[in-house]
């Protein structure tokens, strides 16, 4: 069974830090693409961040670039999300996602998607 269970998700001030982990299961990790997705309530789903097989290469969404920092971790099937300098309009659910092609275009399907994790940020 395939799953992705992110974490980390709270509340926060604005300028603040938080850092997001998904763990995941059931498919084979290292030979996945990796990538971060937030939704606001009442807004599309927007991409974040991705990141490369090896964890080499990164991609950010203009909105979090020189705030975020995504990572993983293949030895513990871990991807993190590190997000510096907070605002409020980060405020949003955050879900991990995993595909084996196109690591850092964000456009296309992804073939596996967590529950998500909740994060506000406060002014």
């Amino acid at each position: 069974q395939v799953q992705l269970a992110e974490s980390g998700g709270t509340s926060a001030q604005a300028g603040g830090s938080l850092s997001l982990s998904c763990v995941v299961s059931g498919i084979n990790f290292k030979s996945k693409c990796m990538a971060w997705f937030r939704q606001a309530p009442g807004k599309e789903r927007e991409a974040v961040a991705g990141i490369d097989y090896l964890g080499l290469t990164t991609e950010y969404a203009d909105s979090v670039k020189g705030r975020f920092t995504m990572s993983r971790d293949n030895d513990k099937k871990t991807v993190s999300l590190q997000m510096n300098s907070l605002k409020p309009e980060d405020t949003a659910m955050y879900y991990c996602a995993a595909r084996a092609f196109g690591c850092l275009t964000f456009q296309g399907d992804y073939d596996y998607w967590g529950q998500g994790t909740q994060v506000t940020v406060s002014s």
